[in-house]
């Protein structure tokens, strides 16, 4: 029988001691008997145990001492008392202080067995939790900001400076180049990171609603107000929150939020008692704020406010040596939602991802490889397509910008370099070799001859 997860029987009736002791075992744990809690600490100390099964009653120490005791030692392991009739009350007081549950003597086999599977399982499911909570941790952390470019490692440097700090921070750069993960890892390297990290679009809520969303309201405030309820300000405590276009904000609510961060208190809509707020501010924009104000659509008293520190992301077009790392963090990951065995970016494709001025920067090229990703038919992407540019023109459902420009690095061969011109032709044909062997100006017969390797 496979082994399972070591046990601590603790209890002075050695006979009570034994009897678990040979229930448990049958079942596959490993098993370990204490007759004191001083025995039972030097036991944990030795040999460590998931699970601890100890007597509320003890010759040397009292359960709920050795219980605390023991979490102080060893907060991950899970502790069931044993508890007789007269001490039930004392046994429910134990779980204030973490046991996991208590069983009542005469030991029956069968609860016995269920309450330790049962705590076995919850440690099983907190620890789960934890690896969980850690690899989103580095997820969302600085390891989100891909890049090895001197602007993303001058980006990576700042936020690793300002995130221990609880001075407001405005965020700046265009959509797509990853405002909200900034954000993000901010959050996930300060001290607030076991708080909630609150968002809120400012552009994305009508200004009635957004004055509800960020203060609250009591009931009856306004139509519809049927009952109380809290906003992202008082729901951020301790925290942090993020105001997503913070320049949509009208001149009326950004009056309300710079009274708030001047007084460090608010009230809800509708209330006449002062809550105050104790939360971290980030604000992100892709917005020219300096001409906003100029244009008197935003106030320079808040922009000031919010703008303790800024970073400002650069574009992707600006940080093109980035792209081939992005592009195998995206492919890793959608290859693995998708379960999909494709796991390399051929030369071509590679080519047309450099050439590429990606108008939506990351987010832009997270899709393009999701898609490419989706429509592999083996375990490497040979083309990718390109969403037409707003307001741009388009031909046949594929853009015409710049997907059809070719890099030759100097050194190709001719041989080479005719090769790949050739296949970027038969790419932006969808394979199509008649249709490329016209722009081409050959003979199809000519393509087909010398070109029929040529494939998407």
């Amino acid at each position: 029988m496979a082994s399972k997860s070591s046990i601590l029987l603790v209890d002075d009736d050695e006979r009570l001691g034994t009897a678990a002791g040979k229930v448990l075992t049958s079942q596959g744990y490993r098993v370990s008997v204490a007759t004191s809690g001083r025995e039972a600490l030097t036991v944990l100390k030795q040999q460590g145990a998931a699970l601890v099964v100890s007597d509320l009653c003890l010759p040397d120490v009292d359960g709920i001492v050795l219980l605390k005791q023991i979490r102080e030692f060893n907060p991950e392991a899970e502790v069931v008392m044993i508890t007789g009739h007269g001490s039930v009350e004392k046994a429910v007081e134990a779980m204030k202080f973490g046991a996991y549950d208590f069983i009542e003597k005469p030991l029956d086999s069968a609860v016995l067995l269920k309450t330790v599977a049962k705590a076995l399982e919850k440690q099983r499911l907190t620890i789960e939790n934890r690896q969980l909570r850690r690899q989103l941790h580095r997820r969302r952390g600085i390891e989100g900001l891909i890049g090895d470019s001197p602007a993303m490692r001058a980006v990576r440097q700042v936020i690793r400076q300002i995130a221990p700090t609880n001075i407001n921070v405005l965020i700046q750069g265009e959509s797509g180049t990853g405002k909200e993960i900034v954000a993000d890892a901010l959050h996930e390297l300060s001290s607030r990171r076991d708080k909630s990290l609150l968002k809120i679009s400012c552009a994305a809520i009508p200004e009635t609603l957004l004055e509800s969303e960020l203060f609250g309201h009591e009931r009856g405030a306004f139509t519809g107000a049927a009952g109380s309820k809290a906003g992202k300000l008082e729901l951020a405590e301790g925290g942090t929150l993020l105001l997503d276009e913070i320049a949509e904000m009208s001149p009326v609510m950004q009056a309300k939020l710079l009274r708030v961060l001047q007084d460090g208190q608010f009230q809800r809509l509708g209330a006449t008692r002062d809550i105050r707020g104790d939360f971290r501010l980030l604000c992100a924009t892709h917005t020219d704020i300096p001409k906003a104000i100029d244009e008197q659509r935003f106030r320079s008293d808040l922009y000031y406010r919010i703008n303790t520190v800024q970073i400002v992301l650069p574009p992707l077009r600006e940080r093109h040596g980035d792209v081939p790392l992005l592009a195998s963090h995206f492919l890793r990951t959608f290859a693995a939602e998708m379960n999909k065995d494709v796991h390399g970016i051929d030369a071509c494709a590679l080519d047309q991802l450099l050439a590429h001025s990606w108008p939506g920067n990351v987010r832009e090229l997270e899709h393009v490889i999701q898609r490419a990703v989706a429509l592999a038919a083996g375990d490497t992407i040979r083309s990718v397509e390109f969403a037409p540019a707003a307001g741009g023109s388009a031909s046949g459902g594929r853009e015409t910008w710049d997907s059809s420009i070719v890099s030759i690095p100097i050194g190709t061969s001719a041989d080479e370099a005719t090769k790949r011109f050739v296949r970027a032709t038969v790419e932006q044909c969808a394979g199509n070799k008649f249709q490329a062997a016209r722009i081409l100006g050959i003979p199809s017969r000519t393509m087909y001859r010398n070109f029929g390797s040529v494939s998407r």
